[in-house]
């Protein structure tokens, strides 16, 4: 979901891992308008469990602790830390999610019946534009336009984040993952919360611990070699593969067991590398790295893609959309796409723009959270 800015000489195998993620979601989405196309076509069509696609969120969540350590390691201790870096995330994350939220607010007064949400509360849009968590009239906890639920744990995170930049690293780290692990035992021990307390004291939170604990882990210089890092993909593949969350041969699991901890590894996997070989940058790797860099946008866009692949399908079946596969394929194909172009031409100017706005004029002592490339090198070189 989120982006980090972080390079192919950086971390690549991390952009790799956010790729994934997205196009899991992604592939989650297709398939569920992919059923509905069938339907309404009088087919039949059986949604693939062999992987729970979602989990591509527990992935971003695992993620994204570790990137906030790893590329924020020279910003702790500092005073001045945690007002630029909510800065450097606000201008990151706000452009293209009010922009998504505008867009799909705009659709629904047009079109009423196209998207899935009509519920229009001014305090609930208003809520969702600020990251709130807002409960809708069913009970659900989820903001106006429902991908940006996600965000509001990332906010929720980047606040705690930001309050523990200003002790040094290895204080802050140990401060953030027992505030992370307290916030998750008042919301067992004092349950049931109202939203938003009951929404932030979910332990889901505790996927950025497990991000955090191994951002830190990379920071100190722990790595591990090839072998014992495919072993570390492997196994969390197929954890997530068997899904834990579901009941059968093992009890069911809780999410961030279930998923947060199989997400842990793959992040070890990708994350903890002393030093990437070029030839490690195949064609594989240099896309994935590109489809990182997009995979913010491709989470917010891909419904609105979706959706009108969807309508068209249900007006004008014609070639590959009449089957629901082929229809999952180009929808996916498609949001790509989608994602790459608006990565290009709004995502990273708006988010220049926005970040010289909120922060013209940052200590030079903090160095660039956006430009990390200068962290890794020294990294690296500690490290060798």
């Amino acid at each position: 979901m989120i982006g980090y800015e972080v390079g192919v000489s950086k971390l690549p195998y991390i952009q790799l891992l956010r790729a994934f993620a997205a196009l899991c979601v992604v592939a989650f989405h297709a398939q569920s308008d992919a059923a509905a196309v069938a339907a309404g076509l009088g087919m039949e069509f059986a949604r693939s469990e062999l992987f729970p696609w979602l989990a591509g969120v527990d992935i971003f969540f695992v993620i994204s602790g570790f990137i906030m350590v790893y590329a924020s390691s020279r910003w702790f201790g500092s005073a001045r830390a945690p007002r630029a870096f909510l800065a450097h995330r606000i201008a990151r994350i706000v452009p293209l999610y009010w922009a998504t939220t505008i867009a799909y607010l705009v659709v629904l007064l047009v079109t009423p019946g196209l998207l899935n949400s009509e519920y229009l509360a001014p305090y609930f849009v208003l809520a969702s534009f600020l990251f709130i968590p807002a409960a809708r009239p069913d009970g659900l906890v989820q903001p106006f336009y429902s991908l940006g639920w996600t965000l509001n744990y990332e906010m929720f995170f980047y606040c705690l984040f930001a309050i523990c930049l200003a002790f040094p690293l290895r204080r802050a780290v140990p401060i953030l993952l027992g505030a992370l692990m307290l916030i998750v035992s008042l919301g067992k021990a004092f349950a049931p919360f109202p939203p938003p307390l009951a929404f932030w004291t979910d332990p889901i939170i505790l996927e950025f611990a497990f991000g955090v604990a191994l951002g830190w882990a990379s920071v100190e210089g722990f790595f591990f070699r090839r072998p014992i890092r495919l072993g570390l993909a492997l196994a969390g593949l197929v954890l997530l593969a068997i899904d834990l969350t579901r009941p059968g041969v093992l009890p069911a699991l809780p999410r961030p067991l279930a998923f947060g901890v199989p997400a842990a590894l793959l992040v070890a996997s990708a994350g903890l590398v002393s030093s990437p070989s070029r030839r490690s940058e195949n064609l594989l790797v240099r896309g994935g790295v590109i489809l990182g860099d997009a995979s913010y946008a491709l989470y917010l866009l891909h419904p609105f893609v979706i959706r009108a692949l969807r309508e068209l399908a249900m007006r004008t079946p014609i070639g590959g959309l009449a089957d629901p596969w082929g229809f999952v394929m180009v929808a996916v194909l498609l949001a790509v796409a989608a994602a790459a172009v608006v990565n290009r031409i709004f995502e990273r100017p708006v988010t220049r723009a926005a970040r010289q706005l909120l922060a013209p004029a940052a200590n030079p002592s903090l160095g660039s959270f956006a430009g990390e490339h200068k962290i890794a090198r020294e990294h690296s070189a500690r490290s060798s």
